[in-house]
């Protein structure tokens, strides 16, 4: 007989404060699960919604306690060669599972599977699983390094866009199953590409429970059987390659493996043939100069299948704040609207919980490369055993899990830890021992310690600097070879602040209220004002007179910022290979943030303006800043963006600035043609501005016979002798 799951589990908890606390009867209430015990004392103790208002404070301190879940060992109908079995895919975040009031189990980490064999235990019996409160590193302020001891992702102890809740509970599926006594754990598909793609020489392995023979099938795409093998080796000719959605088609084939026993378990998996690999790009070697030589800056191109790409994408982040209610659907319209940003690339930043499964199942079936990063972020994660031990257990399940998804690019240590809020570097051990795990596990897929490294871009995040930069003029200067984050902060919509901020509080916004619960104020020391940045809005366009018009000013400023760091990305290729907005989601409403899309799956206006400035092919300009004055004459360089792997016909792009519902054609440019992955600098253009009271103007770039590549660009302009009183308020600012 295969592997059969039982009925669900009916589950219960109760709050304790000690260990050996005694539960009365009234203390139990129920438990679903996977989710979080938070969860279920709110929907008992009817807490308010946490997303509105303040009401996250009414869950404050929830963590500090033990949590015990109970349920009862069923009664199944077990056959001579049956097991019964209790299967968890993780726990957040330690626990003792009990039977029968006995621990049989210790176990520790979100992400590392555990499983107990009941089959010997008398139907009935009380099965428990006790939760610790949540480890809180003593000596360490409320903030993350509370978790800079432990594989708990630290996203949950406060962030400038997820607020304090300290999530704990069963947040993986746990279920009760019947399996052989010889069934299948595990399963591995690895293959290696000969050099010119023509074969894939495949390996099969499996891991039982006992000794088994076992053979195995691959289908093509379209379901055929291509290979059938009952040897652990075979190779199929001619492999169709797995690419992003951009470069070809995200083709996957289908594994069977099945043990050589009648009535035996099947596994069948989705797997993919591709090669990824991170290269130095053009001229790299000549970095450092002169003597002696040293490391010149780390390979970021991303190469897939022989071909480099230019990687556009963003930084996902954590979609709910209980990972247990995160399932296929929350991915899938975040997912989906990822690739329609043109987007091939998705960095999994490493402050957050590892994606599940379902996940990786929809980048691979999307066409989505995924950076992987280890749950360590902005912490200095120590070399004591004890630390190390977690973290090679829980490493080695992460990398079990996600190392056969043909959409994972590249495994990363974690977010900024060769940074000075860190202080870890080459030498720690915990990046050595992931980087041997990885090697161990997964040695074809590139590693890299953290990110950023030498060369790479994080930041910044804000329209305009403290020097009085805009965010044109930084990353114009910039030289990195990769953005891996940058952001350009924006409040959310005026209906969807209505959700979630009193009425009482949503003019003006202040802080100590509802606003900066919410990330609007305070939420990053660098900018007192972030993330709504109500100085940068009133240096730009003076006092906003309401929330309408404060809303649709900062919309204006994410839309024309963000859009402006992606072109000027790829505009520096090939030095520059990657361009990552920080970040892409978020996983609750915040009130204003770097996200380009709301909680749960709202895109922001800036989504599209992200949108356009992805596109594969397009017309840019190179705009020196946002604001002009009237009378200033106007420059703007004219380029052509191809990321795509065709050539493409010449054609004239017209230039054209819109002012006052007045058009004026500044300049056409003829041009031959562009080559394939190749983008084209053209002529400058230049026009003195007009007086104006609309307060904007828009340069129109236009190509007759590719419309999609049009590209608006719209832009800030002040007469040029501004009012006594708006100019001492400017200077106020």
């Amino acid at each position: 007989m295969p592997t059969r799951s039982l009925a669900p589990a009916v589950w219960q908890l109760a709050r304790l404060s000690s260990a050996g606390s005694v539960v009365e009867s009234a203390d139990w209430i129920p438990a679903t699960v996977p989710g979080a015990v938070q969860l279920d004392w709110a929907r008992a103790r009817d807490l308010p919604d946490l997303n509105f208002g303040q009401n996250v404070r009414a869950y404050e301190g929830l963590e500090d306690f033990f949590w015990l879940y109970r349920t009862t060992v069923p009664a199944a109908s077990l056959q001579a060669d049956e097991r019964l079995m209790l299967a968890g895919g993780g726990l957040d975040y330690h626990a003792e599972l009990r039977v029968a009031g006995r621990t049989v189990l210790v176990h520790t980490g979100l992400c590392t599977p555990f499983e107990l064999d009941l089959t010997d235990a008398a139907p009935g019996s009380p099965l428990e699983i006790l939760i610790h409160p949540a480890p809180k590193r003593q000596s360490s302020p409320a903030d993350r390094s509370q978790a800079a001891h432990v594989t708990k992702p630290a996203v949950s102890y406060g962030w400038d866009w997820h607020p304090r809740l300290i999530t704990l509970g069963l947040c993986e599926e746990v279920r009760f199953e019947v399996r052989p006594a010889v069934h299948l754990r595990h399963v591995d598909f690895a293959y290696t590409l000969t050099d010119d793609f023509s074969e894939a020489h495949i390996t099969v392995s499996i891991e039982t429970s006992a000794p088994a023979a076992f053979r195995w099938t691959l289908r093509d795409p379209e379901g055929r059987v291509v290979l059938d093998a009952d040897g652990p080796t075979a190779t199929l000719a001619s492999p169709r390659l797995w690419w992003t959605h951009d470069h070809g088609e995200p083709a996957l084939y289908s594994v069977e493996v099945t043990l050589a026993a009648p009535g035996a378990d099947t596994v069948v998996r989705r797997v993919g043939f591709r090669r990824v690999r991170l290269v130095m790009q053009a001229g790299a070697w000549d970095h450092p100069s002169g003597f002696p030589k040293s490391r010149s800056h780390p390979p970021t191109t991303v190469e897939l299948n022989g071909r480099r790409l230019f990687a556009r994408g963003s930084n996902w982040v954590n979609p709910e704040i209980f990972p247990g209610r995160i399932n296929a659907d929350t991915y899938r319209s975040l997912l989906a609207l990822a690739r329609d940003a043109h987007f091939n690339l998705l960095r999994c930043w490493g402050g957050a919980p590892v994606a599940k499964d379902s996940f990786f199942e929809q980048c691979d079936a999307l066409g989505l490369l995924v950076w992987q990063e280890f749950p360590l972020a902005c912490n200095c994660y120590p070399d004591t055993s004890a630390y190390l031990a977690d973290l090679d257990r829980e490493s080695r399940a992460i990398i079990r899990r996600v190392r056969q998804h043909p959409s994972l690019a590249l495994w990363c240590g974690g977010n900024e830890l060769f940074n000075a809020w860190s202080g870890m570097d080459d030498q720690s051990l915990a990046l050595r021992l992931l980087n041997r795990n990885c090697f161990d596990l997964d040695p074809t897929t590139p590693f890299i310690a953290t990110a950023p490294l030498d060369g790479m871009g994080h930041g910044d995040y804000r329209f305009r600097d403290e020097t009085g930069r805009d965010i044109f003029q930084i990353f114009q200067s910039g030289e990195n070879t990769a953005y891996s984050e940058f952001g350009c902060p924006g409040p959310s919509s005026v209906d969807y602040l209505k959700t979630f901020i009193p009425a009482g509080e949503l003019w003006p916004p202040r802080p100590g209220t509802s606003w900066e619960t919410h990330h609007a104020f305070g939420a990053w020391d660098m900018e007192p004002t972030s993330w709504l940045c109500t100085a940068t809005i009133q240096h730009y366009f003076g006092e906003s007179t309401s929330l309408e018009q404060l809303v649709a000013r900062g919309e204006w400023l994410q839309c024309e910022g963000s859009k402006s760091v992606f072109e000027e990305a790829r505009r520096q290729a090939p030095r520059c290979a990657m361009a990552l907005n920080w970040c892409y989601n978020e996983p609750w409403p915040t009130a204003a943030n770097n996200s380009i899309i709301s909680y749960p799956a709202l895109p922001k206006p800036a989504f599209y303006a992200v949108q356009a400035a992805c596109r594969p092919v397009l017309a840019s300009a190179r705009i020196p800043k946002f604001q002009w004055k009237a009378g200033e004459a106007f420059t703007a360089e004219l380029w052509l963006l191809n990321d795509h792997p065709a050539a493409h016909a010449g054609g004239e792009l017209v230039a054209t600035l819109e002012c006052d519902g007045r058009s004026t054609e500044l300049l056409r440019w003829g041009f031959s043609g562009l080559a394939p992955q190749q983008s084209l600098a053209g002529p400058s253009v230049r026009a003195v501005l007009p007086e104006t009271d609309g307060g904007e103007f828009t340069l129109l770039l236009s190509e007759a016979g590719h419309p999609e590549w049009d590209s608006r660009y719209r832009l800030s302009i002040r007469p040029s002798r501004r009012p006594a009183v708006a100019a001492t308020r400017a200077m106020n600012t």
